[in-house]
C-alpha cells in the first residue's frame, strides 16, 4: 500500500513521520480536539459541517492554534488532491484533523498548539461484512461522560471511558460494538457512532444533550426528511433497542451500518431492515456512488 502524505505544523510529510513532541499536552493529558471527515469520489463530504464543529470544539476548549478551523478545512481539501495517486488505488480517505493545546505546565499558559491533518484510506475490509451480517451491539458498564465533567458535544481526546467500553464489549461478544449509557441509564452513543432504531415505522435516536453532535447523524436527519420518514429524538432505554423492529449505527467511515443484535438478543428478524436500506440507498445517491459496492470492491483486494 502506498503511503499517504499528511500535514503537520506547516509541513507535508509521510504518515510515518507524523510525530508529536512527548511534552505536548495533547499527548500528556489528551488536551486535543479533533474531527474526522471522509472523501467520496475524491471530494471531502460535508466539509463545512466538519469545519464548523471543529471551530466549536476549539472555541469551547479555549484553544488558540496558529490556524483557524476554516484554514484547516482548506488543508483537508488540499491533502485529498495531494494524495490522488493513492486514492485511485485505495478508493477514498478518512481525513483526521487535530489541534492540541501545545506545551505548558498549566492549560492557561500553554500554546501555541500543534495542528495536524492525517490522511489514510477508508478501511473497507473492516466495514464490508456488517452490511449483510449486521453489527452486534453490547451495552457496557462504563458510561458516557456527564456534561458537568467532560462535554460530550466536544470531539476530544479524553476518551478513557471509550477505551474501557470497547474492551468490555469485546469481552461479551468478540468484536462487539459498545453502546454507552448516560448517567441516568438512557442510551447515549457508541465509541465511534450514533445509535438509531426503528419502531413501528418511526426512526428513533437519543437526543444530543449527552452525545457528540455527529455530522453523520445530521446527514441521517437530512435523508429521513427527504424520504418522509418520521424521526423522534427521545430518552431511550435498552428495552427500546431490544424490542425495536430494526437498528443501525451511523459514523464517518461507512455512513450507515446495520445492527442486527444487541446483548445477544436478535433485533427484529435479525437482518438489515427496510428503513436502514432506504437510508443507505439515499446516502449512496447523495454522494454519487454505490457505498456498498465500493466497500465490496476494495474489500476483495
Amino acid at each position: 500500500m502506498a503511503e499517504c502524505i499528511s500535514y503537520l505544523d506547516g509541513k507535508w510529510v509521510p504518515n510515518s513521520e507524523m510525530k508529536i513532541d512527548v511534552f505536548d499536552r495533547g499527548l500528556l493529558q489528551g488536551d486535543t480536539v479533533f474531527d474526522v471527515a471522509r472523501s467520496y469520489n475524491g471530494k471531502v463530504f460535508k466539509l463545512e459541517r466538519h469545519v464548523d464543529r471543529l471551530a466549536r470544539s476549539i472555541k469551547y476548549m479555549r484553544m488558540s492554534p496558529n490556524l483557524t478551523a476554516d484554514e484547516i478545512g482548506v488543508i483537508m481539501e488540499e491533502g485529498v488532491r495531494k494524495n490522488e495517486a493513492v486514492r485511485k488505488v485505495e478508493g477514498d480517505f478518512n481525513i483526521w484533523a487535530f489541534v492540541t493545546r501545545g506545551h505548558g505546565a498549566w492549560a492557561w499558559a500553554a500554546g501555541p498548539g500543534t495542528v495536524g491533518v492525517r490522511f489514510y484510506p477508508v478501511d473497507f475490509k473492516r466495514w464490508h461484512p456488517y452490511f449483510t451480517a449486521g453489527a452486534h451491539g453490547v451495552i457496557t458498564k462504563t458510561r458516557s461522560y456527564s456534561p458537568s465533567s467532560v462535554e460530550p458535544k466536544v470531539k476530544h481526546y479524553s476518551r478513557g471511558n471509550f477505551a474501557m467500553a470497547e474492551i468490555e464489549a469485546n469481552d461479551v461478544v468478540p468484536g462487539g460494538w459498545p453502546i454507552l449509557l448516560d448517567q441516568e441509564g438512557n442510551l447515549a452513543e457508541g465509541t465511534v457512532n450514533s445509535i438509531w432504531m426503528v419502531t413501528n415505522g418511526v426512526l428513533r435516536t437519543p437526543g444530543d444533550s449527552n452525545i457528540l453532535q455527529s455530522v453523520s447523524r445530521s446527514v441521517v436527519f437530512d435523508l429521513a426528511r427527504q424520504l418522509n420518514i418520521p424521526v423522534s429524538e427521545e430518552a431511550l432505554q435498552p428495552y427500546d433497542l431490544y424490542t425495536a423492529d430494526e437498528a443501525f449505527v451511523s459514523f464517518t467511515g461507512p455512513g450507515i451500518l446495520p445492527m442486527t443484535n444487541a446483548d445477544k438478543r436478535v433485533i427484529g428478524n435479525g437482518k438489515p431492515g427496510r428503513v436502514t436500506q432506504q437510508l443507505l440507498a439515499a446516502w449512496s445517491e447523495l454522494v454519487g456512488l454505490d457505498i456498498v459496492g465500493q466497500m465490496e470492491h476494495h474489500a476483495k483486494k
